[in-house]
């Protein structure tokens, strides 16, 4: 199943005051995998990037007077991501802002059915608690060295990662610890799976006989450890 996950940051609350988007990011899940691919843009508000707005993103006036504006990148966007499903954090915000520019460019605008909004996901699984995006990330223990400032980029990649919590945590194989499918048949070699959770000494099976060096120490093994076998009384019968 393909997901995007989602955001963007603005140079203020509302579009209906003249606010614009300044920037988008979309990556894509697979399987809530992050498979690598990425839509990215700066946008040109072709209006000023408020002080307030500033110290919150980083992104300035004269950054953005360069970049491409909205009906630039609209159509490169909306082929990114499809008709799949969108993963945003507190989406009404983001939706909000997208649809009043798709409606001027008079594009098919974004359906809030297609959408999950992590922030209702986490107020869900975390009635009470702090859910910003930050909170979610310290609640999960995932790396904020990089957030300096909010940024759609880093942002996006950090809502990939609190969306795969919140749904359950990647999951992998058994849950073994380092233990990878590949590994179990590596070689023609057949791993006990309970020998390696309970820290056992693993010895492979092989798929061709025993030498006969190998039988012969394997019959003195038997001698000296075994006086008495079930084998032993049998051959006297």
């Amino acid at each position: 199943m393909r997901e995007i996950c989602l955001d963007t940051e603005t140079t203020g609350l509302d579009p209906k005051d003249g606010h614009k988007i300044i920037e988008i990011a979309c990556f894509e899940l697979i399987n809530k995998v992050k498979t690598g691919k990425v839509f990215h843009s700066f946008v040109n508000p072709r209006r000023d990037v408020p002080q307030e707005a500033f110290r919150i993103h980083g992104i300035s006036s004269e950054f953005l007077k360069d970049k491409p504006t909205f009906d630039l990148v609209a159509d490169k966007f909306l082929d990114f991501i499809g008709d799949d499903i969108l993963v945003i954090h507190n989406a009404s915000f983001d939706i909000k802002f997208l649809n009043f520019e798709l409606n001027i460019l008079r594009k098919k605008t974004l359906e809030m059915s297609r959408v999950v909004d992590s922030l209702m996901l986490a107020r869900k699984k975390f009635p009470g608690g702090q859910n910003s995006l930050d909170a979610l990330c310290k609640r999960f223990n995932l790396d904020l060295s990089k957030r300096e400032k909010h940024g759609a980029m880093i942002d996006t990649e950090l809502l990939c990662d609190v969306y795969i919590e919140l749904m359950g945590g990647a999951q992998e194989g058994f849950g073994f610890d380092n233990i990878k499918k590949n590994d179990a048949t590596k070689n023609n070699q057949i791993i006990d799976l309970v020998a390696i959770k309970n820290n056992k000494k693993i010895i492979p099976a092989r798929n061709f006989e025993l030498s006969s060096e190998e039988l012969r120490e394997h019959e003195e093994f038997i001698k000296l450890n075994f006086k008495t076998t079930f084998w032993n009384n049998a051959s006297t019968d």
